[in-house]
């Protein structure tokens, strides 16, 4: 099995501000924005606040545009949906070809990661809570149950929403990942699903800025896709860009998997 860590939603390129950790600990990763989506952050809500409302409650003065990618797309209830519906997630261009380039394929991880700051109710709006952290922290999981390698073909209804289904930018590499039944290493989870917010979930190390991560000792035994070098004194370095960290999971970093996930 491949493991692979992938960073998704809000970063200080798109959207220039954390997803929220919001008070019942649900991590809410944003979606990025994209003139060319088929989503608007108006149109998608959480509790009955929209993403709209939720990004300037944190951000008053957030210049973003409306429109928003909605990818990868995991959790149900944020808009109405088609019979059917069920997680999705598409890449393309070079992220697609780094994925296909090392194998990635049905039966492989998806660990969805993103930048996160802890949010508290002030007065009835949602704020950032004041000295919280900037923290990496894992979201969010997918086994690999499907790929469709041409989402322009025959694909089921509940299906042509998604972003690299309509794909307006007429992406030529382009591919969509869809989730197991159920895990294959824990038959009793979903093969997708969402995490709250748990301490071992965090990946940046206690104390330090939210790219230098606290990974097992065990994880020096493996390489990882775009970190020729990560390891410095006590921590583990996360690359700067990038979208998909592959490697390949040993019998020690599948029951760090598991734990996460449980």
């Amino acid at each position: 099995m491949k493991i692979i860590l992938s960073r998704k939603g809000f970063d200080s390129s798109y959207g220039k501000q954390a997803n929220p950790i919001l008070p019942d600990g649900t991590l809410l990763s944003l979606p990025i924005p994209d003139d060319d989506g088929n989503n608007t952050f108006s149109s998608l809500n959480w509790n009955g606040t929209s993403y709209y409302d939720i990004i300037h409650s944190l951000k008053p003065k957030a210049n973003i545009i409306n429109e928003c990618h909605l990818d990868p797309d995991l959790r149900k209830d944020v808009k109405d949906r088609l019979p059917g519906w069920k997680p999705a997630f598409g890449q393309s261009k070079a992220a697609l070809s780094h994925l296909q380039n090392m194998g990635v394929g049905e039966g492989d991880l998806f660990l969805f990661f993103g930048w996160f700051r802890e949010t508290e109710m002030n007065q009835g709006k949602l704020i950032y809570k004041r000295k919280s952290k900037d923290l990496h922290i894992i979201y969010g999981y997918m086994q690999i149950g499907e790929i469709i390698d041409d989402p322009k073909s025959d694909v089921p209804d509940w299906l042509k929403e998604h972003p690299h289904v309509s794909d307006k930018k007429n992406r030529k590499n382009n591919a969509i990942y869809l989730p197991t039944d159920k895990l294959s290493f824990i038959p009793s989870f979903n093969g997708c699903g969402l995490l709250n917010y748990r301490k071992d979930r965090v990946l940046t190390k206690d104390g330090m800025s939210k790219g230098k991560w606290d990974l097992p000792e065990f994880f020096k035994d493996v390489a990882i896709s775009y970190h020729p070098h990560p390891w410095k004194d006590g921590f583990f370095q996360s690359a700067d860009k990038g979208q998909e960290f592959v490697l390949d999971a040993t019998p020690e970093i599948i029951d760090w998997a598991k734990h996460i996930i449980e």
